[in-house]
């Protein structure tokens, strides 16, 4: 991991490493890709004032998310999966975020469950949770989340229907792959991966492990979940969340100024802005555009933190100079796992860090507090 200066260096990495249906999986967006590739670019039109002749020599990239002490106002987000990236990949992504003092999403989806997490770290983590038809399970889930000490309750409401990713299609993406040729070739060149693979205490999603009725394999574990998206959600089951969950409810997947303040009324602790990635509605605006009006919006009564095209640490200041309490990273560290496990994601919150903090010095900032507009040339992005 040393020789990675970039997350751009983990990504060439895990692409080498983990077999292409998986790497696909966290690579893809919907449809064209339309709102995937917004995500970054109107990030990157975002410059900086260039300030010099200012102290800097004592800076600080502390803050607090939720109440609670942040090293970087970072977390990392839930990602699908992630166990299929590097064997128990949950669990060490999660022990590298805590080792650097901030703070990590467990997904409904992933391959590690909350108990196998929760028994393997030290520290609480946040659980994100999809609302799916069969309300009995999704109610177990917050159960089990309470149990295990989650510090916070991640509700992901952009999700009702799943968004076509091509990527996935043509993989004819499983957990396990499933075995056509295609996979079987792709899975031959990655024997590390294997290997690795072998070790690991599950090769499927261990949230809903043991769950679905008459259960005899992956398969019908996929097609339960194939069906459980709930084109009914609504805001009543937001209500009906926050009466089973005692702690901290942070509402994922907000992107218009409407829903942000019905969530802020819904006793949201925080509100993500988010696009899920470019993975659901493309042709969505990106996040950054929308970011400044949602806080504007709610952001003195509900903390707003920022999801969607995070790659650098300039990108986490751009979002701070906008209004965002802190950022959800996916992509950025689960590219640091797919090419060192552990020791990967730690690179992956490193670079975040000194990207973050190098920024702050040429801009004359010294603390996460001072950050605001004042360190762009350009206070609002197109959009």
């Amino acid at each position: 991991m040393k020789n990675m200066t970039c997350i751009e260096d983990l990504r060439q990495a895990a692409r080498r490493r983990v077999p292409k249906p998986f790497f696909d999986y966290v690579e893809a967006g919907a449809y064209s890709e339309q709102t995937l590739r917004a995500n970054s670019a109107d990030l990157e039109r975002i410059t900086f004032r260039q300030r010099v002749l200012v102290d800097v020599s004592q800076r600080d990239t502390a803050t607090t998310i939720l109440g609670e002490k942040a090293s970087l106002p970072i977390a990392l987000a839930p990602i699908g999966i992630g166990g299929m990236q590097w064997a128990d990949g949950e669990i060490l992504a999660c022990r590298a975020a805590q080792a650097a003092g901030v703070p990590y999403t467990l997904g409904t989806m992933a391959i590690c469950s909350i108990e196998d997490v929760a028994e393997a770290v030290e520290k609480p983590f946040w659980f994100q949770l999809y609302v799916m038809k069969d309300r009995g399970f999704v109610r177990s889930l917050v159960e089990r989340a309470a149990a295990a000490r989650c510090s916070a309750l991640v509700l992901t409401v952009d999700l009702q229907v799943l968004g076509q990713r091509h990527a996935d299609v043509k993989n004819g993406l499983s957990v396990p792959p499933s075995l056509n040729l295609r996979n079987l070739l792709a899975l031959a060149t990655k024997p590390a991966w294997a290997r690795r693979m072998l070790t690991a205490r599950r090769w499927t999603f261990g949230n809903l492990a043991g769950h679905v009725k008459g259960e005899q394999g992956v398969k019908e574990l996929a097609d339960w979940v194939s069906h459980q998206f709930d084109p009914t959600l609504n805001w009543n089951d937001v209500e009906w969340i926050r009466s089973i969950w005692p702690g901290k409810l942070i509402i994922k997947g907000i992107l218009d100024v409407d829903d942000a303040r019905i969530a802020s009324k819904a006793g949201a602790t925080a509100i993500v802005v988010s696009n899920h990635g470019g993975r659901q509605l493309d042709g969505a605006p990106s996040t950054i555009s929308k970011l400044p009006e949602v806080v504007e919006a709610v952001g003195r009564e509900t903390e707003v933190l920022f999801d969607g095209g995070v790659r650098s640490g300039q990108d986490v200041m751009r979002a701070l100079a906008l209004g965002a309490r802190g950022c959800l990273v996916g992509r950025a560290y689960i590219y640091g796992l797919g090419a060192g496990g552990e020791a990967g994601v730690a690179t992956a919150i490193e670079i975040l860090r000194k990207e973050l903090s190098v920024t702050m010095a040429l801009t004359g900032t010294r603390s996460i507090d001072e950050i605001g507009v004042r360190v762009l040339n350009q206070p609002r992005p197109a959009g």
